[in-house]
């Protein structure tokens, strides 16, 4: 997994190359966590993600209950098609922003 940080003002940018797993997902959770402080919109760049587990699923709901809690949102942006199934099958694009 590659993910990069970008934050422009009140916006948080997060690009992510490669799978989203058990392995990769508490580095990107430390990272974003670290960056998200007063922003209002979080966006994920997903057009490289591969794979989303389970624990990936986990990481995307803290970081939607987080936004909400801040009055802000997170959006995910370019999703793949089997990412998006995942998404759909597991109850998650029902309450995700997916662009």
């Amino acid at each position: 997994m590659e993910f990069s940080i970008e934050r422009q003002d009140q916006e948080l940018r997060v690009t992510l190359q490669g799978r989203l797993d058990t392995v990769t997902t508490p580095e990107v959770n430390e990272k974003v966590t670290e960056a998200l402080g007063g922003s209002v919109v979080c966006i994920l760049e997903a057009e490289g993600l591969e794979y989303i587990s389970s624990a990936g699923l986990r990481l995307l709901l803290l970081l939607h209950k987080r936004m909400a809690a801040a009055g802000g949102r997170l959006l995910l942006r370019n999703v793949r098609p089997g990412v998006r199934d995942i998404l759909e099958m597991t109850g998650f694009a029902s309450f995700l922003a997916i662009e």
